[in-house]
């Protein structure tokens, strides 16, 4: 529930005081770490990495004018996939930012980078962790919003190709279409050990 009222809070409150971005700039949203955000080790739970990124994309969205024009022509965005890698941990009360960055986007899906940051001792951003998200955009109607429809909405971002190994993610963790058949069937021992 302190999701909801941390996305409310930035959304209604917070991201519409901040300047405006363009589609491509880098987004910066800031955080601090809370008692509801800590796992049995007293740093950042794992899971709880994923809901602060949504905020933050709520962030950009709202401040680069999407959010609008998605509410006027009835879109919305769901993740698609989503992975994470950790460096460094993030403790009690300690100040982070995430970085936020459309990467770019291919027949289907829209690409964004998100990153926790902590200045380093010589005060320079550091990475603490790194995320990729991909994106579609839904119809409240039904369907999907095809990435050609967005572009000519948005106009495409100025971010050049996506990185090959992105594209290969992106088919590689994909799974089958919402009307697919997609059966959950485990291999037996036999199976793994041919």
């Amino acid at each position: 529930m302190h999701m909801f009222f941390r996305t409310l809070l930035h959304v209604l409150f917070l991201s519409r005081r901040k300047p405006d971005l363009a589609h491509d700039d880098v987004a910066r949203t800031n955080f601090i770490t809370l008692p509801t955000d800590l796992d049995i080790n007293r740093h950042m739970n794992n899971g709880v990495y994923f809901s602060i990124m949504d905020v933050a994309r709520f962030d950009m969205l709202v401040r680069n004018g999407v959010w609008r024009t998605m509410r006027e022509k009835e879109w919305y965005p769901v993740v698609a996939s989503e992975t994470i890698t950790f460096r460094k941990s993030l403790q009690l009360w300690q100040r982070f930012t995430i970085e936020s960055r459309i990467t770019g986007y291919d027949d289907k899906a829209v690409y964004l980078e998100q990153r926790y940051v902590r200045p380093a001792a010589d005060g320079t951003p550091e990475i603490y962790a790194q995320g990729f998200i991909r994106a579609r955009f839904l119809r409240k109607a039904g369907g999907i919003v095809p990435v050609s429809e967005l572009i000519e909405v948005f106009g495409a971002p100025a971010t050049g190709g996506l990185p090959e190994w992105i594209e290969r993610w992106g088919a590689d963790v994909a799974l089958p279409a919402t009307r697919a058949e997609a059966p959950s069937v485990w291999p037996t021992e036999v199976e793994q050990r041919a």
